[in-house]
C-alpha cells in the first residue's frame, strides 16, 4: 500500500520506534531460530521510506557460524505497526503474508524473495515480524510518482517501458495460473460473510473502510462506491489467487523485468480481474496527480486495453468487464488515503482536514467512474 504525494524531501514517518532497541532484541532472538553456538549479528542499514505505508521495513545484514562456516545475508524486516502509530490496516496477519510467499515461491517461478523466518506473536519487538532476502533492484518510485518524471521509468525509451509492462503482466498470469487456488490458498479467504470469495473480499474492504471512518470521519464517495459495488457483485468463475496489491510500485526490477513480487497484505482469492483492475487502476492514480499537476505523465502506459490483450495472450484465458474490479480497486485506494492522511495528521505533517475527502488525490477519477456506472 502506498501514498503517493508528498513534497520533495518530504520524508513521510512511519513509525515512532527507536530501532537501536530492536536489534539487540532481534539477535538474542535470531539466535534462538538458528542453530546452536551461531552467534549471530545483525546491523541495521537502514529503513525504507520511497514506497509502501502499510508496513515498517528495515534493511538488515546478518551473520552467523554454522558447522563452522560463516554465512551472511541482506535481509528485510516487515514489522506489523504499533497500534500507536497509526497503522494502515486494521489486521496484519503476517502468517499468511509468509506463507503466501512460500508457497508461491514452490509452485510457480514468479519472483518472491525467501521468506525464512517469522515471529507472530510480538513477544520480541512488540509487534510481529518476519525475514526476508532482500533482492537488489529498482522499484518505480511513489514519492514522488513516478508519473512526474525524473525516474529511472520515466525516462526508459518506449521498448524498455513495454518490457516492463509486458513482464509484470506475465507475472500475474504465472500466480494466477497456481492450480486449485481455493484449495492451496484457503487461509487468504477472507474470514468474513458471503456467498462467494469475492463477496468475502468485498466485506472485507467494507470493515476496513468503517475501521477508517472512526478515525477520520466517514466518506459520501467511498459509501457511493459501496452501494453499487454491492448491487452490482459479478457472478464469478474460476477462482484463482488474488496477489491483492498488484501494482509495479511493489515489484523490483532488473533490466526492466520483476526480480521480486512485494507486499502480500492484502492477497486473497477471487476472480483474476482482481489484480488486473488494480494494476490499471494503480497507474491511472498516478497519471491523474500528474495531470493535477501540469505534467504529461505517462498517458500510453498500463492502458487497460493493452494490459487485457497481453494478458489473455499470456494466460491463454479472456478477460472480463474490469469495471466492477476498478471501483473496487477505487475504494480500496480511498481508505489508504484516509488511513496515509490521519497517519500524516498523528505525526504532525499536516492539519486534520475538515473534510477527509480533501486527501483523495484521485477523487476526480473516482467521480468520473462513479459517472459512467450512473451512481
Amino acid at each position: 500500500m502506498s501514498q503517493p504525494r508528498a513534497e520533495n524531501g518530504m520524508r513521510l514517518q512511519r513509525s515512532s520506534r527507536d530501532t537501536s532497541t530492536l536489534i539487540p532484541r532481534l539477535t538474542d532472538w535470531l539466535a534462538t531460530q538458528l542453530p546452536v553456538d551461531a552467534d549471530p549479528s545483525v546491523v541495521l542499514r537502514t529503513g525504507i521510506d520511497s514506497n509502501g505505508m502499510s508496513a515498517e521495513t528495515l534493511v538488515l545484514n546478518a551473520t552467523w557460524t554454522e558447522a563452522g562456516v560463516a554465512h551472511a545475508a541482506d535481509l528485510i524486516a516487515r514489522m506489523v505497526p504499533a497500534p500507536g502509530d497509526f497503522p494502515i490496516l486494521e489486521h496484519y496477519n503476517l502468517p499468511d503474508q509468509f506463507d503466501a510467499m512460500r508457497i508461491v515461491a514452490e509452485a510457480s517461478d514468479v519472483p518472491v524473495p525467501r521468506a525464512r523466518f517469522i515471529e507472530p506473536t510480538g513477544a520480541v519487538l512488540g509487534t510481529p515480524f518476519l525475514l526476508m532476502d532482500r533482492v537488489d533492484g529498482l522499484v518505480p518510485p511513489d514519492v514522488m510518482p513516478y508519473t512526474f518524471g525524473d525516474n529511472w521509468l520515466f525516462d526508459a525509451s518506449p521498448e524498455q517501458q513495454h518490457r516492463l509492462q509486458h513482464s509484470t503482466i506475465e507475472a500475474l498470469a504465472a500466480l494466477h495460473a497456481i492450480p486449485d487456488a481455493p484449495t492451496t490458498f484457503a487461509f487468504l479467504d477472507p474470514k468474513q460473510p458471503g456467498s462467494s470469495p469475492l463477496e468475502r473480499t468485498l466485506n472485507r474492504a467494507k470493515g476496513w473502510y468503517e475501521f477508517a471512518a472512526r478515525d477520520s470521519g466517514s466518506s459520501p464517495l467511498v459509501e457511493r462506491i459501496l452501494v453499487w459495488l454491492t448491487a452490482n457483485l459479478p457472478e464469478t468463475g474460476e477462482t484463482v489467487l488474488s496477489w491483492g496489491d498488484a501494482r509495479i510500485g511493489n515489484c523490483m526490477y532488473r533490466d526492466f523485468t520483476p526480480v521480486a513480487v512485494l507486499d502480500w497484505e492484502l492477497a486473497t482469492i477471487g476472480p483474476r480481474e482482481l489484480d488486473l483492475a488494480w494494476l490499471v487502476f494503480a497507474h491511472r492514480v498516478f497519471q491523474t496527480i500528474a495531470n493535477t499537476f501540469g505534467l504529461p505523465g505517462m498517458p500510453d502506459f498500463l492502458r487497460a486495453e493493452d494490459v487485457k490483450a497481453t494478458y489473455a495472450e499470456c494466460a491463454g484465458v479472456p478477460v472480463g468487464d474490469l469495471t466492477w474490479y476498478t471501483l473496487y480497486a477505487a475504494l480500496n485506494y480511498c481508505v489508504v488515503f484516509m488511513r496515509a492522511g490521519g497517519r500524516q495528521v498523528h505525526f504532525g505533517e499536516m492539519a486534520r482536514p475538515d473534510d477527509i475527502e480533501l486527501v483523495f488525490h484521485h477523487k476526480s477519477l473516482v467521480e468520473e467512474l462513479l459517472a459512467e456506472v450512473g451512481a
